[in-house]
């Protein structure tokens, strides 16, 4: 039985785990802008993102073997689970984290990730052989008319150009087939296993990048503690073991849209945290968004 059909033949989870399980993948993704802006002042990007693998894997490692989680066995296995986590963590996030660094406005940055349901969409059929109905891309399309109205008075593209704006569109580009190829190939893997291989995957890329590049200075302050912890349990392990597993109890275009609704949460937690404006265009596309991705995961009657 190919890893497809194991996939389609997996119970599904039911509508109140779904909703449960989506409203925390949201709440975690969301966060990560905040976690960022929290520590990027205390360290450079490649150091941050080293010492959050690095955490992440102190508590993954452990957490399979209390558990007696199964590792996947045989090389070529292992080498699909390297893979996905190479486009889904590593390229992803060297792609943001530096892409702000350069001094990308956030607000671009979102737009451009932010195309990653209507890609996932588009290439569903092709990888998976799943149909994306008529509804749901208008579901897809709405969610982006959404962020964009979020986004639009926190949009610069005037530090949008060259480097950082390359690798903004590495991110979209990695994270979407990393995302096709995780429930391609690796339905079979138990998350915490693969998510613990990931991370140290992308440790193992991030950090000689650190050596490489960058200072290592860091300011050990409260706010960079937190910035560290949060990210590495909240985002490393947490949020990317949630998106794992709506991805292999749903569908990929469906689930994707979720992410939709992360550049409004972070913009609440930014009105909540940092006593940022929160529009009334913002507002607007709040209720785009989430009116876009109840269209493209409603149940077909």
């Amino acid at each position: 039985m190919n890893t497809i059909q194991q996939d389609k033949d997996q119970q599904r989870l039911s509508p109140a785990m779904t909703t449960l399980a989506g409203g925390l993948f949201v709440f975690f993704w969301a966060s990560g802008f905040v976690s960022a802006k929290f520590g990027f002042p205390y360290a450079e990007p490649f150091t941050f993102l080293s010492l959050r693998f690095l955490l992440a894997l102190a508590i993954l490692i452990p957490m399979c073997l209390i558990w007696r989680a199964a590792w996947p066995r045989g090389i070529v296995l292992i080498g699909h689970v390297v893979i996905a986590g190479f486009l889904v963590q590593t390229v992803y996030l060297i792609g943001v984290f530096y892409g702000i660094w350069l001094g990308v406005s956030t607000g671009v940055v979102a737009l451009i990730v932010g195309l990653q349901p209507l890609l996932t969409g588009a290439l569903a059929g092709l990888v998976l052989g799943e149909t994306v109905t008529a509804r749901q891309w208008s579901g897809l399309a709405l969610g982006f008319a959404g962020l964009a109205l979020v986004v639009a008075e926190k949009v610069d593209f005037a530090g949008s150009e060259g480097w950082g704006a390359a690798l903004c569109a590495m991110s979209l580009i990695g994270i979407t087939i990393g995302t096709l190829y995780q429930k391609r190939f690796c339905a079979s893997v138990d998350i915490r296993c693969s998510v613990a291989i990931q991370n140290a995957v992308s440790f193992l890329v991030i950090a000689p990048l650190a050596l490489s590049l960058e200072t290592l200075r860091i300011d050990w302050t409260g706010e960079f503690v937190f910035a560290l912890t949060w990210s590495a349990v909240g985002l490393s392990v947490i949020a990317i073991a949630l998106y794992y597993l709506l991805m292999r109890h749903g569908a990929a275009a469906k689930v994707t849209s979720l992410i939709y609704l992360s550049p409004p949460t972070t913009a609440l937690m930014g009105w909540l945290l940092f006593g940022e404006t929160f529009s009334v265009t913002a507002l607007l596309g709040l209720a785009v968004a989430v009116l876009g991705v109840a269209l493209a995961n409603r149940r077909a009657a």
